[in-house]
């Protein structure tokens, strides 16, 4: 059955997001109790779902410059919101470590890009190489470069909805394994939790909904939301950081 609208699908998502970034300021690390990965699941329908709109918005876009004008905006205001919201320092890798040094939105905007390129006339050598370029500059933030390439496969692949989700998955895997590693290793395997976006995406009616501000509702709503998330951070527990990063 398609009946979600876009709209209705970055609602969902949006609760989802705000929903597992309080537990985090709430509860803060890597507590590896059983009700809090449960809980935390919830929030790993956020990414695949930000990465398909990404997607689809490149697709229907009337100007794909200024909506990528308006991403790395939104990633450059959304940096400091997410570093005071989780208590990573503002400089990158000042802390030593070269995860989670700013938010999805960087990946996100990046995403935007790698279509650009693989839509772009320039020799496929060049683009291959501009791509894993792109990669290890998203690399550092949240999602990584998982969230680049699940962004330009969803749109080369926007047509045929069973390889999009196939290939959704595999990364997800692989950022999966890298969590596993050098984060913490029930943290990775939640990523997995990414399969639960599948049955809503499924549900997707290709139809954008009548609210047309819910991109400027958004575009408020994630670094108010991480503001309110640092104010009850450093209420709790004072100036700590709330996750690796």
């Amino acid at each position: 059955m398609k009946d979600l609208n876009s709209n209705q699908l970055k609602i969902i998502a949006v609760f989802a997001m705000i929903f597992d970034h309080i537990l985090w300021v709430i509860n803060p690390g890597y507590n590896n109790g059983v009700l809090y990965l449960i809980l935390h699941i919830i929030g790993r329908i956020v990414a695949p779902i930000f990465c398909y709109f990404i997607a689809e918005g490149a697709y229907y876009t009337k100007n794909r410059n200024k909506y990528l004008a308006r991403l790395l905006i939104f990633a450059i205001i959304s940096h400091f919101a997410y570093c005071f919201a989780f208590g990573i320092n503002i400089i990158p890798f000042s802390n030593g470590t070269i995860f989670n040094q700013t938010s999805i939105m960087w990946s996100l905007a990046l995403g935007l890009i790698g279509i650009m390129i693989n839509d772009s006339k320039i020799n496929n050598k060049l683009k291959i190489l501009i791509i894993i370029c792109l990669c290890i500059i998203a690399f550092p933030s949240d999602w990584s470069s998982v969230a680049v390439m699940i962004i330009i496969y969803d749109y080369a692949y926007r047509n045929d909805f069973k390889k999009q989700m196939a290939i959704q998955t595999m990364f997800s895997g692989i950022y999966a394994i890298v969590y596993c590693i050098f984060i913490d290793f029930s943290y990775g395997l939640l990523q997995m939790g990414t399969v639960l976006s599948i049955p809503l995406l499924k549900r997707y009616n290709g139809q954008r909904g009548n609210w047309k501000g819910m991109k400027y509702f958004f575009y408020l709503i994630y670094p108010i939301h991480l503001i309110l998330c640092g104010l009850i951070r450093v209420y709790l527990h004072g100036n700590i950081s709330a996750m690796i990063g």
